[in-house]
């Protein structure tokens, strides 16, 4: 088992070696290119939240120095204590062991706890790093934001942030604490050998030189093993997601299948990575030998002509490996400051990204709430891409105490006009606005989705109790309030037969409900929030004619002054609606009575 660590860790070894030539090479390009300039934003970037915790920092960085101190001496006095056993400087004994003990306690000591502070501090960048980017991403511009895959969010979410934190506090004092373990470190054995400096000094570069030399073959390891990842965990999460629907198609044995299709594409990638470190690995640890044999050979020499103590000899090795490895760690720093750059550069796009629109005046409207609002669409025009317009030059208007119907063929544009409403995004001419019994008018903005209850297309039903996903919208909700909340959308019949009624615990997803059960407690949530504009996105789809005109005519009676528009597809609405607008070959068109009333024919 201890050959087969060893094996893995040379290999890691080798393989980190190689991504430190990637990162140099890399560093170097973006010099010559002019383009080291976007790292060094992105680090400036890192360091606004250095900043706030640069005391922590400073102090993490004293106790750092300390430590490395307390290593230093801890081997000196291991030094002394060989020349003593072999019997040089005798009289000096319980001195050494007690300065020996001493260090070695404070050290171990200090470099645990330093650990455990690493960690808090880590953590706390983290928390305020995601809290920030959080925020942004929803506040973001939702058409931008739809771009990325969730995916790519949660990764760049979890992955990079825990990346740019870690690095965010460690990174300078890692280059100052092994700086300074470089140069005591050499300082000591310079101090006792000048030629073991030199030696010391020269072989832990060269190793590497060596090793550059040696790679031919560019592979980016760590690029390609993050993609790998990422893939498989969105290849995971859909499949969890949509487990319903790949046992309802029968095609189960395809995901196990294409699940061990990844399983081959990972293990041959693994096997790909360690055939190149044991290859590199045969060739490294044959120079390390060399080099090894070397300084141990001049020490025997040394020790031999009695030029130095065994105690000496001992302390030159040690120090020998511990330069080395102060120097791999100097390197070494450089992949993570290019990984930590890479991974701020994707948070600041999301950073980036155009903010929604908002309307500061928008709050001036909750006072006329009472009296219900008007929604309208004048000569509007809208289109996701620059030339193709989903809508154009239409008109729209929904007044108070009007249930207003939205209908057409699927993708003409009926969620994008609900989209619109909510503010989602911006008209690219015309007006969208909302406007009060007082004539105070208002563009449809972020700050004017408050007086919005929505309820989309699809199950938007959570895990947790049917009260919790009540009181999304409404925290401060009474059981009382939940309850008329579930009469007024019909769903009360079946909740108050449930075991725990608003208790009842669901599934992702709703389960434990059936699709049109579902859809009442989503309706009862909109009810619940009481908004002075209801929009039903096809929220009706699965409720039988009967249940569907009574929740409409509960709603009405709540509120006789909310403004209610439906996308529907079902003819028994339409009859029920002041106003049916048919969405259709990049037009609004208000149909009259007639019209409408041949449309629930057509239907």
């Amino acid at each position: 088992m201890s050959e087969y660590r060893r094996d893995n860790q040379n290999t890691e070894e080798k393989v980190n070696t190689k991504i430190v030539f990637e990162s140099l090479e890399i560093l170097v390009k973006k010099w010559m290119d002019g383009s080291l300039t976007e790292i060094i934003d992105d680090w400036k970037w890192i360091f606004t939240y250095s900043k706030r915790h640069r005391w922590a920092i400073v102090f993490y960085t004293i106790m750092g120095l300390i430590s490395t101190t307390l290593g230093i001496i801890s081997s000196l006095m291991s030094k002394f204590m060989l020349d003593v056993i072999t019997g040089y400087q005798t009289d000096k004994l319980w001195v050494l062991i007690t300065v020996s003990l001493t260090s070695t306690v404070l050290s171990l000591t200090l470099g645990n706890w330093l650990g455990r502070f690493n960690l808090k501090l880590s953590q706390k960048i983290s928390n305020d790093i995601q809290s920030d980017i959080f925020d942004r991403i929803i506040d973001a511009d939702w058409y931008e934001l739809s771009k990325y895959s969730n995916g790519d969010l949660l990764n760049r979410f979890r992955s990079d942030i825990g990346t740019v934190s870690g690095n965010a506090i460690s990174w300078i004092p890692s280059i100052i604490i092994i700086v300074y373990n470089f140069i005591a470190t050499f300082i000591v054995i310079l101090r006792y050998d000048w030629f073991m400096a030199v030696l010391a000094f020269i072989g832990a570069p060269f190793g590497f030189a060596m090793s550059a030399i040696l790679m031919k073959k560019r592979r980016a390891y760590a690029k390609r093993a993050q993609e790998m990842g990422s893939e498989i965990m969105s290849f995971q999460v859909e499949t969890f997601y949509n487990f319903d629907t790949i046992k309802s198609f029968g095609i189960t044995k395809y995901y196990s299948d294409k699940l061990r299709w990844w399983q081959r594409k990972s293990n041959a990638f693994a096997l790909e990575m360690n055939m190149f470190g044991i290859k590199t690995g045969i060739i490294g640890s044959i120079f390390g030998t060399i080099t090894q044999g070397i300084v141990f050979g001049y020490c025997l020499w040394r020790l031999w002509t009695r030029d130095i103590t065994y105690g000496t000899m001992t302390l030159f090795m040690q120090q020998r490996s511990k330069l080395a490895g102060a120097f791999s760690s100097l390197v070494g720093i450089i992949p993570g400051f290019l990984n930590s750059s890479i991974s701020a550069h994707r948070i600041r796009e999301l950073v980036d990204l155009p903010r929604e629109k908002h309307v500061p005046q928008s709050g001036e409207l909750d006072q006329y709430a009472a009296d219900g609002f008007t929604i309208e669409m004048r000569d509007l025009s809208f289109g996701y891409v620059r030339g193709k317009r989903v809508i154009r030059r239409s008109d729209m208007i929904a007044k108070p105490g009007e249930i207003v119907a939205l209908v057409g063929p699927s993708g003409e544009g009926k969620t994008t006009l609900i989209r619109l409403i909510l503010g989602l995004v911006q008209p690219k001419g015309g007006d969208a606005v909302i406007r009060a019994a007082n004539g105070t008018e208002l563009p449809l903005n972020a700050d004017t989705r408050h007086l919005f209850a929505y309820v989309p297309q699809g199950n938007t039903i959570l895990s947790g109790s049917i009260a919790e996903n009540m009181r999304m919208v409404k925290p401060e909700a009474t059981d009382e309030e939940i309850i008329e909340a579930l009469k007024i959308a019909c769903a009360w019949d079946f909740v108050e037969k449930m075991p725990d009624t608003i208790d009842y615990k669901l599934g992702e997803r709703g389960r434990g409900l059936s699709e049109g059960q579902n859809q009442r407690v989503a309706i009862a949530r909109a009810v619940l929030r009481d908004a002075p504009v209801l929009l039903l996105d096809e929220a009706t789809s699965a409720l039988d004619v009967k249940t569907e005109r009574q929740v409409l005519r509960n709603i009405i009676k709540q509120r006789p002054n909310k403004t209610c528009i439906v996308t529907t597809h079902r003819p028994s609405v339409l009859n029920m609606c002041q106003r049916v607008y048919r969405v259709m070959d990049t037009a609004i068109t208000e149909l009259d009575e007639q019209e409408a009333a041949q449309m629930a024919i057509d239907f």
